[in-house]
């Protein structure tokens, strides 16, 4: 069962939080980061992503680049940027997207239940983004960036969260920069925080939504401060900073695909030979999403496509095989595009569905050669996914709106 353990967040005070609270460092390059902290000395990219504050040239896995992120940080807890609260409290924080609100319970999770498989996985992770994240964590003695899980709806849970933010003011709310309303509310009744906990721990499983490489870097330091096998089981590097979604809150976009030539093909030869495993229909010049599993939009040519998997194509027995972006792949990106691994492959490219599919359009029209669009992968298929004890494919999931970092801070030691 689900562990959650309330903890003594260093959070912006209420006027401060606009300006600290950014998006997470993997959302952009150093470029882009440099270029929107201009202005803002107090955004928490200036700690994610350290070398915006260093000479351009800075390797980004320096040595320099750790010790500068732990200065600024500190830097910001003296100057009284960041306050650590007086307790152990739980939070609330709510997004705002587009008219679609989801909340989530902010606290901590435990590392043993990550080992353990309380915690359950759907993506694989690189070595070499762990040991950035590893550095990170360790040297600033904090996570600094949350976990976003989720869980199967508990209705206690909700109605608390319910019964709380209707019945009390929240210490933040601001709009961020990129339109999103953040909104937070403090859990500060002993009582209440404590009916929460408990209510977690009838929580089988809780699953990795986002933040594969966060989650795993954050075990690994706490197993790394576990010497010689004792240590102090209550300690905070035992736990890990987490936002908790139940799964109804939660909406999973499309993660579509761009590839750069038709592996000889023409484009003639192309349409034939995947019409031996999808159906193919011109629907013209408007853009085309799916409104249904198993069928993609093609844009090829400045023209759209339907394809619909054919059946006999379809493994619905397996929770991996029987998913959209394993059925592309598949049946027609490895086996027609040569393709055979897109995590690799230069030829291939994601765009996220926040950017649209005008973006698939721009994208082709400038020199790559077709685009499709996805279906999203649903939460259901994600938890199936992870009971199976499976990974999904590269790039399944798209989840929007991203959690900003530096709203709530977890030191690992005092």
């Amino acid at each position: 069962m689900a562990v959650l353990r309330p903890f003594k967040a260093i959070r912006p005070t209420n006027e401060m939080a606009e300006k600290v609270g950014a998006l997470p460092y993997d959302v952009m390059n150093s470029y882009e980061a440099r270029e929107m902290v201009k202005g803002n000395p107090y955004s928490f990219l200036h700690i994610d992503k350290a070398e915006i504050d260093l000479p351009k040239d800075t390797y980004i896995y320096d040595e320099k680049v750790y010790e500068k992120a732990k200065e600024n940080l500190e830097k910001l807890i003296t100057d009284g940027v960041l306050v650590q609260d007086s307790k152990p409290m739980l939070y609330i924080y709510r997004q705002i997207m587009n008219g679609r609100a989801q909340t989530g319970l902010v606290g901590c999770t435990a590392v043993d239940d990550y080992i353990n498989n309380v915690i359950k996985k759907h993506e694989f992770t690189r070595s070499d983004k762990e040991a950035d994240r590893i550095h990170h964590v360790d040297t600033c003695n904090a996570n600094t960036g949350p976990i976003f899980l989720t869980h199967r709806e508990n209705e206690t849970v909700s109605e608390i969260i319910k019964s709380w933010t209707n019945s009390h003011e929240p210490v933040y709310d601001f709009v961020s920069e990129d339109g999103v309303g953040q909104i937070v509310w403090v859990i500060d009744d002993d009582s209440t925080v404590q009916t929460l906990v408990a209510e977690y721990a009838k929580i089988p499983y809780l699953y990795i939504a986002d933040g594969h490489h966060r989650c795993a870097s954050a075990v690994k330091v706490g197993e790394k401060r576990r010497a010689n096998g004792e240590y102090d089981k209550t300690a905070e590097f035992n736990f890990f900073l987490s936002v908790i979604f139940p799964c109804n809150e939660l909406k999973i976009m499309d993660y579509n695909r761009v590839i750069a030539d038709l592996n000889g093909f023409t484009k003639e030869e192309f349409i034939n030979k995947i019409s031996e495993k999808f159906t193919v229909e011109k629907v013209g010049k408007e853009p085309y999403a799916p409104s249904i599993r198993h069928t993609f939009g093609m844009f090829l040519d400045g023209e759209w496509y339907c394809l619909s998997a054919k059946q006999e194509y379809i493994n619905e027995n397996d929770p991996v095989e029987c998913l959209d972006v394993s059925i592309l792949q598949n049946n027609l990106i490895s086996p027609v595009l040569g393709i055979n691994d897109p995590r690799t492959d230069k030829r291939i490219d994601f765009v996220g569905g926040i950017r649209g599919l005008s973006e698939l359009e721009r994208r082709v029209n400038e020199g790559m050669k077709v685009a499709f669009s996805m279906y999203p992968t649903s939460l259901s298929e994600l938890m199936n996914i992870a009971d199976a004890g499976k990974v999904m494919p590269p790039k399944s999931t798209w989840f929007e709106p991203k959690l900003l970092s530096g709203l709530f801070i977890h030191k690992l030691s005092d």
